[in-house]
């Protein structure tokens, strides 16, 4: 049965450090590493670690969760959108070195939330997006909240 999944984003320091790190204290290897990204993912519970480099080290790039199909995420989009809440919408978008639809949106505390599906792997790390960019505080677009 497919879930939901939650998904937190830490900036570090050392990648590779960081990695061996997460390795032992999990029990797992990554499902993804590269040159500036790993990817972690927990089934019990289900969380999604993902360890971003270029911003502060020890804080969180962004916080989200990760919906099984694009109809998900896109119920989810008109319930917030109800609610009154800003978000920008990015369908087809590739960040994180996958390929995802997705919107964004931010907490009382300004903490980007990302709600988005999987589609596919991707080579490329980001798709510039001058949308996400406004949408996001030039401090934290420019640390690649975005991943």
């Amino acid at each position: 049965m497919a879930r939901n999944t939650f998904h937190v984003a830490l900036y570090v320091r050392d990648l590779d450090a960081a990695v061996a790190r997460y390795e032992k204290l999990l029990g797992r290897a990554p499902a993804k590493v590269r040159h500036d990204y790993a990817k972690f993912e927990i089934d019990d519970p289900p969380v999604i670690l993902s360890l971003n480099t270029g911003g502060e080290p020890g804080t969180v790039s962004h916080l989200g969760v990760r919906y099984p199909s694009t109809g998900d995420v896109a119920s989810e989009m008109v319930r917030v959108k109800q609610e009154a809440v800003d978000l920008l919408e990015q369908k087809g978008t590739t960040c994180c070195y996958a390929k995802a639809d997705k919107f964004w949106v931010r907490d009382a505390d300004g903490i980007p939330w990302e709600m988005y599906t999987l589609l596919a792997d991707a080579d490329a790390e980001t798709a510039a997006d001058a949308n996400l960019r406004r949408f996001l505080d030039q401090e934290q677009a420019s640390k690649g909240a975005c991943c």
